[in-house]
């Protein structure tokens, strides 16, 4: 994510929303070293590995658009 002002930060912290979702995402990218660190994958781990990247992506895209949101209220 990027850099933030430190009331921005304060904001997210406390918006259950964004917490549930970065929560989720460091789930998924604990489950995506797993699958990463297997010297052989299965065909099943690389489709994991890939579902798991694109549910990553749409978690932090919503993160993101949740920290825009609280930046331009005031």
């Amino acid at each position: 994510m990027i850099e933030l002002p430190q009331d921005v930060r304060a904001r997210l912290l406390e918006n259950e929303e964004f917490n549930h979702l970065a929560s989720q995402h460091h789930e998924l990218e604990d489950r995506l070293h797993e699958l990463l660190n297997k010297p052989h994958p299965s065909e099943p781990d690389l489709l994991e590995e890939a579902s798991l990247k694109k549910r990553k992506l749409a978690l932090k895209d919503r993160m993101e658009a949740i920290a825009r949101e609280v930046r331009t209220m005031h």
